[in-house]
């Protein structure tokens, strides 16, 4: 009767959790919807009360009359964060692999060097990064929006934590029988990652579509930036505070969405993952 009682209050203990995360996200939903005088009312309400479209009207009627359309920013920002998700993922894997599974002077340094990397802000590296883009000549292109996010140091890891699970010598038997190196990787070592590489793909895509440094130091054509950049010029250099929060309220709806979507498709592997890294 204890252990049953343990694992009710267990339950209601995490379901208590659940639904205290969850209420930021109902919170952003109903924030968009609200109409001004529910969006300054004291004391704020939670939830909407007279839902209304009136906010997505006018986050289109800023940019109608604009050079460049919301449009624009959202399919830039789509762009970035597919491409982002597909090169952080191919370039993590390549690095975990030989750090894993391989023997060669200087490994231990490459990974302790990797581990360190996790320590510093984005900010340490602002610096070195717009060097590199502005030397490479590829500003104002996708190209200056991707390589910036390519090395992710946190993907490395994870990957290549999970990959030290696989047993030598099932890949030692895949060579015996002829197999190179590409399909050991491909065929073997890929889909037995597929957890840690779904990880790394929603940690890729949150940080590409969150990301405001490439468009505000390595874009100087307005075509060229993305959607978090434009969040930010929306409620900016106003007379008042009140002024287009129905817009920005949209628009961080709209920053949330696919974050939302991402992770709720990928979240199963998520704790694989963990359970395989070394993360408790």
């Amino acid at each position: 009767m204890s252990s049953l009682a343990a694992r009710v209050g267990l339950n209601v203990l995490m379901l208590v959790f659940a639904i205290i995360m969850i209420l930021p996200i109902v919170y952003v939903f109903n924030h968009a919807f609200k109409p001004y005088h529910e969006l300054f009312v004291y004391p704020p309400t939670f939830l909407v009360r007279e839902p209304t479209l009136q906010n997505f009207v006018e986050l289109l009627w800023i940019t109608s009359n604009s050079i460049v359309p919301v449009s624009r920013y959202l399919f830039n920002s789509l762009v970035i964060s597919a491409l982002s998700v597909i090169g952080v993922t191919v370039v993590s894997a390549l690095s975990a692999y030989p750090l894993s599974k391989h023997s060669f002077p200087g490994k231990n340094f490459i990974f302790a060097s990797i581990i360190l990397m996790l320590m510093f802000t984005p900010e340490v590296v602002q610096i070195p990064r717009y060097l590199v883009v502005s030397q490479l000549g590829i500003m104002n292109t996708y190209l200056g929006h991707l390589l910036p996010m390519l090395a992710l140091p946190v993907g490395v890891f994870l990957l290549k934590q999970f990959i030290d699970q696989i047993p030598d010598a099932l890949l030692e038997a895949s060579r015996i029988d002829g197999a190179n190196e590409l399909v050991v990787f491909t065929r073997i070592v890929i889909p037995l990652c597929m957890p840690a590489i779904a990880t790394v793909a929603i940690l890729s895509f949150q940080n590409s579509w969150s990301n405001v440094e490439t468009s505000m130091y390595f874009m100087q054509d307005d075509e060229m930036k993305n959607f978090p950049f434009f969040l930010t010029t929306l409620t900016s250099n106003l007379a008042n505070n009140v002024a287009r929060q129905g817009a920005a309220a949209v628009a961080a709806l709209i920053m949330l969405v696919p974050n939302l979507i991402f992770f709720i498709i990928l979240q199963s592997k998520v704790i694989s993952t963990m359970a395989h890294s070394g993360i408790k």
